[in-house]
């Protein structure tokens, strides 16, 4: 009997960009990781080719799920270019990135391919980046792999992974709802849902092919860490506590 495991992802860096849709010259990003940009990276460590779209379809079929733990910032940025051979200016460009963002992303699937996954992040055949080659991670990206769980379990059972300070600014709420974006389950046929064109076909550059996908959203509840507490019997230390003293030995 095969069973199911659930691969989690931690993806941040200082930018990234994952864009469902692009026109000419004007290059967006969705606001959280899209299945198609992490598909890609995990075929791309797992040295799956561009064009092989036999090797690229089990993976295209794991369910995906993305939990937001930071929304970071949306950016927008101008790019100008010129021609290599003739110096003639190329249409200005417009790009847009996601600036200090952390994501749980998680697929589920059979046992043995999410572990050829989970091996392969740690030693990947190519470079992983966050939706631009232009956007390397910040940290690993692998979280772990779950066996026996489903994909809701994992996205609302791991450890929140925003960046410190941002878990300081926050920690005096008594919780956090997170927003998870994840695809439809067979009980979720009468939950209200959006569909997304990032489900990946084919990579291949003649001939890239996305279908729609149906995504629900729903939210989690994620605690903030209390502020730790002295244990009775020891003594608190502030450097900070010494400076009335000092001060009025200064005035005396």
């Amino acid at each position: 009997m095969v069973g199911n495991s659930v691969l989690a992802l931690r993806l941040a860096g200082p930018l990234q960009s994952w864009g469902a849709s692009s026109r000419f010259t004007r290059r967006t990003t969705e606001s959280a990781p899209t299945k198609s940009g992490v598909i890609g990276l995990l075929a791309a460590a797992a040295g799956i080719e561009r064009g092989d779209d036999n090797a690229l379809a089990p993976l295209a079929a794991l369910r995906f799920g993305v939990r937001i733990d930071q929304p970071g910032t949306r950016i927008r940025d101008f790019q100008t270019a010129h021609h290599g051979v003739t110096g003639k200016s190329m249409p200005l460009s417009e790009r847009y990135y996601l600036a200090d963002a952390v994501f749980v992303a998680a697929v589920e699937g059979e046992d043995a391919l999410l572990a050829q996954l989970h091996e392969a992040l740690r030693s990947p055949a190519y470079p992983p980046f966050l939706g631009r080659r232009s956007c390397p991670p910040a940290e690993r990206i692998e979280l772990g792999l779950y066996e026996g769980t489903r994909l809701e379990d994992v996205l609302q059972e791991v450890p929140w992974q925003a960046s410190a300070w941002y878990r300081r600014r926050h920690r005096s709420r008594t919780g956090e709802p997170l927003t998870v974006l994840r695809e439809a389950a067979a009980d979720d046929e009468h939950t209200a849902a959006d569909t997304l064109r990032d489900q990946p076909l084919s990579f291949a550059a003649a001939h890239r092919r996305h279908a729609l996908r149906t995504v629900v959203t729903t939210t989690v509840p994620v605690p903030v860490p209390p502020v730790p507490r002295v244990p009775p019997g020891v003594t608190r230390h502030d450097p900070f506590d010494a400076l009335p003293d000092a001060l009025e030995e200064e005035s005396s």
